[in-house]
């Protein structure tokens, strides 16, 4: 038995080198065959190591930032090839593509960058925080409770993009000597400034939910995904009301941990193509799309995890539930807006139609929800955030100016943009 599973995982690695090796030689055939990047043109670079698989994390910036490029050039820093791929392919923005520590350095030293901006936590960011004389700023990929919001990587940036009172309790409450009045900017949610898109139905009379799971997760405080508890018994719910309408939209790394849960998966998409075959008018939609944002402004209702979609859908301001984690080692924070959310159980996934009308019609429901917008975002007027945000880049830039000032007086060799080594290979 143990010789077959080091076959699997031998043949899994070598398909993935290969994978990679392909995705290497497209990316660079491609950026050939375009301008070459000016030098000295971008301030700011977004940086992601991280490849194809966790192109969600980028996805959701990508119209911010390029609003932001109107005012700071942008570009995307990109480490792996299959990143670099999609990023190429849809984000909009210029990308780099410096798989080395060697690559990264030279085009460092052909550029004016002084703000580094990273959506994630990926081990490799620590190859970028090695250049100093600029500002590396956490600004996150979402906004939730998870306890991945108050992680003490935090103190590793020099400041981070909070989205807004909430985000500060929560790390106030956790982080110990971190000061947050000096390191944390408030800008809400920029990116709810962008919910937009083509619905792939022509909407009518039918009640439209939103089911949106997060995945199985790695550890036994992080199992928040629903799926394989609530995801096929709300489904079937739903599928078979024609008075409803689902919009299923799984985290992609959906079963990439649990077989089983990627085997509920596929067979709430079995049941999807059933339910749309038996009626074609339903129009159930399987969104694995790039394009976050219709789906949390169409949804009448939303049933999510306990995941950044959470709070997505909550600066949407529309009715939501938020799935109880059937494993009571899940990790929950009671102190926010789970702590009067519309909890949906493993049970009340069995009722799921009761369930979708009571919060659709409790009028002291929305009013909640109202009050915890607020409190998560602040104003979410249209365009108040993306101010924000770009007020917190022309306020870093400020800062950069004053610190380069006082350099200019000792100028000498950058050291730190110098490398006395290049340990990591290429992808």
């Amino acid at each position: 038995m143990g010789v077959v599973s080091d076959g699997k995982k031998a043949y899994r690695l070598l398909r993935k080198a290969l994978t990679s090796r392909s995705a290497v030689q497209r990316v660079r055939r491609t950026l050939a065959a375009q301008e070459p990047h000016e030098p000295g043109r971008y301030r700011v670079a977004v940086y992601f190591a991280d490849g194809a698989v966790n192109m969600y994390q980028m996805r959701q910036w990508y119209r911010p930032l390029q609003g932001l490029a109107e005012r700071w050039p942008v570009v995307v820093l990109s480490r792996s090839a299959t990143g670099a791929e999609k990023l190429i392919d849809e984000s909009g923005l210029p990308v780099a593509f410096v798989p080395t520590v060697r690559n990264l350095e030279k085009f460092l030293a052909k550029q004016d960058i002084r703000i580094v901006l990273y959506v994630n936590q990926n081990t490799r960011n620590f190859q970028m925080f090695r250049y100093g004389r600029r500002w590396h700023v956490f600004i996150n990929h979402g906004e939730s409770d998870k306890m991945y919001m108050t992680t003490n990587q935090y103190k590793a940036y020099d400041y981070a993009l909070i989205a807004g009172q909430a985000a500060r309790d929560r790390l106030s409450r956790t982080l110990w000597d971190f000061d947050l009045d000096r390191r944390t900017i408030e800008i809400g949610r920029p990116q709810a400034d962008h919910y937009s898109g083509t619905l792939p139905y022509t909407p009518d009379e039918r009640t439209v939910v939103l089911y949106a799971p997060t995945w199985e997760g790695d550890r036994p405080s992080a199992h928040y995904g629903s799926i394989a508890t609530h995801g096929e018994a709300l489904m079937r719910g739903l599928l078979a009301s024609p008075r409803h309408r689902v919009i299923y939209r799984p985290h992609p790394r959906s079963g990439v941990v649990n077989e089983e849960y990627g085997a509920a998966h596929q067979r709430i998409l079995d049941a999807i193509a059933a339910a749309n075959a038996a009626d074609p008018s339903a129009h159930h939609v399987y969104d694995d799309g790039p394009d976050l944002g219709w789906q949390l402004a169409a949804a009448d209702v939303a049933v999510v995890d306990i995941s950044a979609m959470v709070y997505d859908r909550l600066a949407a301001g529309k009715p939501l539930m938020i799935t109880r984690p059937a494993d009571e080692r899940a990790s929950i924070d009671t102190t926010g807006y789970l702590s009067a959310c519309e909890w949906l159980t493993v049970s009340g996934a069995e009722n799921i139609l009761a369930e979708v009308e009571r919060v659709s019609a409790d009028a002291e429901a929305v009013a909640r929800l109202r009050t915890w917008v607020q409190h998560y975002f602040g104003d979410t007027t249209p365009g108040a955030a993306t101010a924000k945000f770009h007020g917190a880049i022309e306020q870093l830039m400020q800062k950069w100016d004053e610190w380069h000032a006082r350099d200019a007086v000792e100028s000498g060799p950058d050291d730190d943009d110098v490398s006395d080594d290049d340990e990591d290979d290429e992808d």
